[in-house]
This record gives structure tokens, sequence and C-alpha cells, in this order.
């Protein structure tokens, strides 16, 4: 993840998603909207969300014929987007909307904004589906961004996490106990105990940390270091 720009984006149009068959060959790529940068499968794969930065919408598509649904207005700069395992709500972090927009997928409709705190750049869903956290770089020069749980059963924004310096990356364990979080300004990777809402020691890593994954057995997670070797 980068950090969220200063105003809307202005990303020029590009070519929406292209869907690679088995047989490894692009098949005809789907219009979307402005910018597409996060995109999203239902749990069932009859469903692609695209995140469209550069037009403030989500494009549904239809996964069997490769169409494109009436966009869904989000915030600004929809930057990321996570899907409820029951495969009922998307969750889409506005960079520059300070806002989480949940999307009903049933009806394709979006639901009231979430009140975050400055510039939520991605977001992750619990196993379980009753707690997204999003992760709020923060503002310019300030001293670290923070991670917001959201109740997903009432979409209420709960007391936010303080974490290090410009975060990056967000992944949840598989099961659900531990958050981690990357911060390039400190190259450090936090860890959260999602039970107690408690950030713990941050962990040293290379220079940047940029993403992190998590193995399936939940024993070991990955971070990429922008500007280091490893």
């Amino acid at each position: 993840m980068t950090a969220p720009s200063s105003g809307p984006a202005t990303t020029p149009a590009r070519p929406g998603p292209e869907q690679v068959t088995t047989t490894s060959a692009a098949r005809p790529p789907v219009k979307v909207g402005l910018g597409p940068e996060s995109v999203a499968v239902t749990p069932d794969g009859k469903t692609v969300y695209v995140g469209n930065t550069g037009s403030d919408t989500v494009t549904p598509v239809r996964t069997a014929t490769d169409t494109a649904l009436p966009p869904i207005k989000t915030g600004l700069t929809p930057q990321d987007i996570a899907i409820t395992p029951d495969g009922k709500t998307a969750y889409v972090a506005n960079a520059n909307g300070d806002t989480v927009t949940p999307i009903r997928i049933a009806t394709g409709t979006a639901l009231p904004s979430i009140k975050m705190g400055s510039g939520p750049i991605a977001v992750v869903i619990s196993p379980d589906g009753k707690t997204a956290y999003a992760l709020n770089f923060g503002k310019p020069n300030a001293n670290g961004g923070a991670v917001t749980p959201i109740r997903n059963a009432t979409n209420t924004a709960l007391r936010p996490i303080k974490v290090g310096p410009e975060p990056q990356g967000i992944a949840i364990t598989p099961d659900g106990k531990t958050v981690y979080v990357t911060n390039g300004g400190s190259n450090t990777v936090t860890p959260i105990r999602t039970a107690t809402g408690t950030a713990l020691r941050p962990i040293k890593v290379g220079q940047f940390p940029l993403a992190v994954a998590v193995t399936p057995n939940g024993k070991t997670a990955y971070v990429t270091n922008a500007n280091g070797a490893r």
C-alpha cells in the first residue's frame, strides 16, 4: 500500500481487470471505472468487486459473463476492498474520504459510510466475519497510524489502536487472534491482540516493510521490505 494523496485521485482511465483461464490465456478486459486499483472476489466466486480510485466507485463484475454491473458510489478514493466470509458485505476503505463504506452484496447498495481515522488505505475481515479492521495511514508527519476495528453487526467503529509511522500493509491470522501491521516509517511490524484490542511490542524487520501475509497454518508471517534485500 502507498500513502493516500492529498486529494482525489486523477489517475487516467486504464483497462479493467483481465481474466486468465486455466490455459493461461487472457480473456478480453472488462471496462470498469477510472483508476481501478483494488479487487476482491465473493466467496461463491460469482462476483468480482473492483475499486475505482479515480471515479470514487466500486464496479461489480459478474464472473459468469464477465459483465460489469452498475457502479456503486463510495467515498473518496476507494483503495482497498474486503468481503465477509458469508459473502453478504463488502467493506471499502476510502483513502481520501477518511471513511469505510459497507456494501450490501445482495442488492449492490452502499450503506452509510463509517467514519475512520485519517487515510484508511487497507481493510481485512476476521475469519468469523464479526469484525473488520481498517488501517489508517494517518496525517503526514504524524507519529503513527492506527487500526480501527469495526463491529460488522452494527457497522460501528470501535476504539482505534495505535501502530507505527507510515503503516502500509495489514493481515490477520487464520484463527483471528492476531492482526499484523507493517510500519514503513519505523522498519517494524506491530502485532495486535484482537481479543483485547491492544498493540504488542513492535517487531524489527528490514527497511520499509510494505506487504504482509500469514501462512494458512498461522505459524509464520512473511513481510516484504521495499528498500531492503529480503
